[in-house]
């Protein structure tokens, strides 16, 4: 899959193409649904499917720590929708200059002039441009006039309800993996490379592997059983989810106590997956009473997986 960053980077080989737009945050089974009209259109015009998606994404860039908690990072979203069959991916930078684009200025001379777009898929209540006055209206009446097949997408149902990024945010902060899993078509999973961490698991008795979430808000908090990938190893373990209250921790992190593990794996890229959540985190009063409740946790973790 080729991955265009920026507008700028759009190329003359790139001119034709079908195209959806969107966040794509976690790629869930209604984003699937999109993708596989895309790749009918794709067969349809025998042109590339694309996706064109935003970072930071746009509520990001105007909220702040106030934004919806982000599901994916880019680098999974990548992931994600190569798997769908997804030709070309466009990374625009959503930033001032580009929230200042008026909407008609985005169509004529973004879709049309420079990506030649023949058919386009948006949902109905699309917005954009700047003061996100561009909507699907707007998209209909200026494809009409140029020769750009202009659709919405159709909302995907599952648990009763539209599937939605919104509600797989709420399944997470409740806890209900398996709601999540079902909206999702996968399992809800953090991804990233092992950083050097505070060492206080370790001096606890518990080495952890750390990841950096980098993200401004997380789906999820807590502590969970966990399914992690390294290479072609696939391993069991307990993970917290968290800024280490007990440490007065400022900076949340995701660190996975992998069981029976002591390689080193700093700068190694690990797939954590949550398959359960055992608590909320905490914070204790002394490291007695964290050391034995993360014991507690880790038998817990155990039986979820039969090791114990």
């Amino acid at each position: 899959m080729e991955l265009i960053r920026g507008i700028h980077n759009i190329r003359a080989q790139h001119y034709g193409c079908v195209l959806t737009i969107g966040n794509f945050d976690g790629v869930h089974l209604g984003h699937a649904e999109v993708i596989k009209g895309l790749l009918q259109d794709a067969e349809k015009h025998q042109l590339p499917s694309t996706v064109m998606l935003f970072e930071p994404q746009p509520q990001e860039f105007f909220a702040k720590d106030n934004a919806p908690a982000r599901l994916t990072r880019l680098r999974d979203k990548l992931s994600l929708l190569a798997k769908l069959g997804v030709e070309r991916v466009i990374c625009i930078s959503f930033n001032q200059q580009f929230a200042n684009m008026e909407a008609e200025q985005f169509v004529s001379q973004v879709l049309v002039e420079k990506l030649g777009v023949k058919a386009l898929t948006v949902g109905d209540d699309f917005c954009f441009g700047k003061r996100r006055r561009g909507d699907f209206a707007l998209l209909k009446t200026m494809g009409a006039e140029l020769n750009m097949d202009v659709k919405s997408t159709a909302s995907f149902r599952r648990l009763n309800d539209r599937v939605s990024s919104t509600l797989i945010r709420h399944a997470l902060a409740a806890g209900q993996l398996e709601d999540a899993k079902t909206m999702l078509g996968h399992g809800y999973a953090i991804s990233g490379r092992v950083i050097h961490g505070w060492a206080k698991g370790r001096e606890l008795g518990f080495r952890t592997a750390n990841i950096a979430l980098k993200r401004q808000v997380c789906p999820v908090n807590g502590v969970f059983a966990v399914r992690a990938k390294v290479g072609d190893k696939e391993l069991y373990g307990v993970a917290n989810i968290g800024n280490k209250p007990t440490f007065n921790g400022t900076r949340a992190l995701l660190e996975v106590h992998i069981f029976d593990f002591a390689q080193d794996i700093y700068g190694q890229f690990m797939h954590v997956e949550l398959i359960k959540k055992l608590r909320d985190e905490k914070k204790f009063e002394t490291l007695t009473q964290l050391t034995a409740q993360i014991a507690d946790d880790v038998t817990a973790a155990k039986q979820c997986f039969g090791l114990n």
